[in-house]
């Protein structure tokens, strides 16, 4: 069993940079495919970032390649998602995620947080 907890949501501005943070709990953490979805009002929960339980791959869905970068430490059992030059298309609530292997689906993944609130003014 995994417990993930989100944090470092908030309100900023369009440009503005925040860095998400998912705190895991679990024996399991450090051999789990970690990601990040975003849903926005109205819309279906989309895939934001994905990492391997190794860190050596990753996946970012085009709207945020080369803005975003998704990370984990093993040891900290957390996962982060740094976010710069954020746009107002970024609001959503961010979702942490856990499965095995590198899914990017959102059926596949079986465990999930809360979700933080990101809101980007123009």
């Amino acid at each position: 069993q995994v417990q993930l907890v989100e944090s470092g949501g908030g309100l900023v501005q369009a440009g503005d940079s925040l860095r998400l943070s998912c705190a895991a709990s679990g024996r399991t953490f450090g051999s789990l495919g970690m990601a990040w979805f975003r849903q926005a009002p109205g819309k279906e929960r989309a895939i934001v970032a994905a990492i391997s339980w190794n860190s050596v791959m990753t996946t970012y869905t085009d709207s945020v390649k080369g803005r975003f970068t998704i990370s984990r430490d093993n040891v900290e059992n957390t996962v982060y998602l740094q976010m710069n030059s954020l746009k107002p298309e970024d609001t959503a609530v961010y979702y942490c995620a856990a499965a095995p292997g590198l899914p990017t689906t959102v059926p596949r993944y079986s465990y999930w947080g809360r979700g933080t609130q990101v809101t980007v003014s123009s």
